[in-house]
Order: structure tokens, then sequence, then C-alpha cells
């Protein structure tokens, strides 16, 4: 069955599992379960009982102050719930019924925070050497060789991290967190602290890293750009509980999620490389509803047949018309079906859509949408200016 925008969540906040991503099947993982009680004065309570995928990214997701950073400490030992309960890949840290639990150094993670550090009195080699120390030789399932191949920083290990940039120190960090040879990372907001342009050079060798290594990740972010470009998963929390989670591209297609935030309200959507037209520095991808053509960006990554490639597509270059226009400069028309509709704002309406099982996002005015009666189960053409390549 073709998956549906507005699906009612269960019982526990949650989609009915459905494998959104593009990335090839991995093998069946045990799920991570976590569940913390957390309580600061009467000012906040983080109060969340979920269980996540045990494999992949899974971005947790709201506002500041909405118990993000709260869970992922909760989940490393720094902080302790009570109740609580974390078992990780079948390996139990906390369980208070069974009256156990486990501090944080005799936790198998590796955990990057907003800044680094690092030890200014060590080298970069000196670091790494540092986190690889705390794994007996036995027990090192990540080589210190594959760490500093995987982040890129063959060419700093002899510098002292006041010699790096704010993006070289924190490739550093996850590099250290890897060498721990850690069966869960936990990154709290590893971008916050660096400039767009540091952002821009660290964003790609997080890509990679989610990529190659199988080791489940929590990414904990503010940044809807973040969870577009790295997570398969999202957990979204609000004033200290779990008030959904799914796979990404479904979430961010949730009409309440999206008017949230703004402008940026899109869709994300998973495909393949099918051809390249050199001529006009073109892609087609094929995903589960048709062929979209996107451009490739001069100094892009090269791209070739059969890739797998994310896309993103925003709800404000998303137009609709009831009949396939004829003689067009876009490229994009592709069929689809109203799935809902919420107003956003006074003057305009947010419109979820199923286009062949993928979802996408459309932004019109509310005279266009009373124009065209758009309403739930209605078919339409979604004509797509813009489309950006994540991967």
């Amino acid at each position: 069955m073709k998956p549906s925008i507005a699906r009612p969540l269960d019982a526990g906040g949650q989609y009915p599992a459905h494998a959104s991503h593009a990335a090839a099947p991995a093998a069946e993982t045990q799920p991570l379960q976590v569940r913390a009680h957390v309580r600061f004065g009467d000012a906040f309570a983080l109060d969340a009982d979920v269980q996540l995928p045990g494999q992949g990214v899974t971005a947790l997701f709201g506002p500041s102050g909405c118990g993000k950073t709260t869970l992922l400490r909760a989940v490393a030992g720094l902080t302790r719930p009570a109740p609580g309960r974390v078992v990780v890949a079948g390996d139990t840290w906390q369980d208070d019924a069974a009256g156990l639990w486990r501090p944080t150094h005799r936790r198998p993670l590796g955990m990057v925070f907003q800044e680094a550090s690092l030890f200014d009195h060590l080298s970069v080699q000196g670091n790494l050497d540092f986190g690889l120390k705390r794994v007996p030789a036995a027990e090192r399932q990540v080589s210190l060789a594959q760490a500093v191949e995987l982040l890129g920083i063959g060419h700093l290990l002899d510098r002292r991290p006041a010699q790096l940039s704010g993006g070289e120190r924190q490739r550093v960090a996850i590099a250290r967190a890897l060498a721990t040879s850690p069966r869960l990372l936990l990154m709290d907001e590893p971008l916050a602290a660096l400039d767009a342009a540091r952002k821009a050079e660290v964003l790609p060798w997080f890509e990679r890293l989610a990529r190659e290594l199988r080791i489940p990740m929590l990414y904990v972010t503010h940044s809807l750009d973040e969870v577009a470009r790295l997570a398969d998963h999202l957990l979204l929390l609000k004033d200290g509980q779990a008030v959904a989670q799914g796979p990404v591209a479904e979430l961010m297609a949730r009409l309440d999620i999206a008017q949230a935030h703004g402008d940026a309200a899109g869709a994300l959507i998973d495909g393949v490389v099918e051809r390249i037209e050199a001529d006009y520095q073109l892609l087609h991808v094929r995903f589960a509803g048709g062929v979209i053509q996107c451009m490739h960006t001069p100094g892009a990554p090269a791209r070739k047949i059969g890739q797998r490639l994310r896309l993103r597509v925003q709800a404000r270059d998303v137009s609709l018309t009831l009949h396939a226009a004829q003689g067009s400069s876009i490229l994009n028309l592709l069929p689809a079906r109203v799935q809902s509709l919420a107003g956003d704002g006074a003057a305009q309406v947010l419109v979820a859509l199923d286009a062949g099982g993928a979802p996408l996002l459309a932004r019109v005015t509310r005279k266009s949408a009373d124009t065209l009666q758009l309403a739930p189960g209605q078919p339409v053409f979604a004509q797509i200016k813009g489309v950006a390549v994540l991967d």
C-alpha cells in the first residue's frame, strides 16, 4: 500500500514501519530502547519512552528547550533518569526495574559536542591515541587508520588544536570518538558553533560517515537542513515529550511540521540516477513516482548511473495544475494526488501530495486553492520549478 502523508500515529507517537531512505537495506538490527524521566525542579521535565532504529542516523529535532540534549545525556549516562531504561543492540546500560546502572565510562559510545574539547597540549595524533587507549585491543572494531581516512585528517596529525580551523577540530573530535570503537555515536549539535563556510566544509564528512559506517547515530540539531541531508529517521520532541517519529521523508512532509518551518518547508525524495545529459548538465533521477530532472551543479561531486541520491523539493517551488501543461519551461511535471490541506497564514495554503508513493508539499495562494477547488483525493499535476541535490 502506498504511504499516506496524513496517516495517524499509533499509540506510541510513531508511524507504522516504512523504509523511505534510498540506501541499500541493512541486516536486521536490534532497536535502541530509551525510557527516560528527568525533572529539573518545576521548570522542565523530560518524559520519553521511545524505540528507535538500531541503524542509520536518527535526528532528535524540536525547538530549543524541548529536551533533545537531555535525552541524549540520558542515553550517555551523563544524566541519570529516574526511572530510566537504556538498551543498545541488546546490551542493557540502565534498567531501574532490575537495579542496573552502567556509568558513562563503561558504555561503549562515542560523543561529540558543539565544542570539539580536544586536549590543547596534545597533537592531533595524541588526541586520537587517547581515544584509542580507552578500548582494549581485542575489542577494537574501528582502526585508527580507518577513522583518519574517513574524516580526511591524515595531513593534520602533527598539528596542535590551536592550529586547526573549527571544522578541522570537529573532524578530529569525531575521529577520536570513532577510535573508541563505539556501538553508538551521540552528536550534540556538532555544527552549531561553526559558521556557514565551516558547516559546508564538515557536512560532506558527516554524510560519508553515515554512509560508510554501520554505527547507529543519534544526532541532536535544530537545523532542518542538517536533518534533510543526514537523517534517515526523525524523532520530534516538544515540551519534554516525544510527539512523533518515523522515516524523515514522511515526517518532513507532514503539514503540522511543515507549517512550523515557514519558507524552508519542503519534502525529501530518494532516488537513483537513471540518465545523465552531459550537454545540459542534467541528471535524470528515478524515484517511486517517476523521474525528476535536476541540474548537476558545477563543482559538485561527479555522478554516475545507478548512484543513489537524496533530493529536496521546497514547497515554494511546487505549483499545481489540473491539466498537464504543454510548452512549459518547467522540466518536472508529476502526476499527484492531494492528501490534505492546511492554512498557512492569511493568504496561503500548504498542500500535502502523494506523487506515486513519494510525499510532496506545495505552497499555493488561498485564491488558487479555491479556484482549483483543491480537496483530498483530487488528482493534480505538480510543477516543480527547483530541485536541490543533497547527497
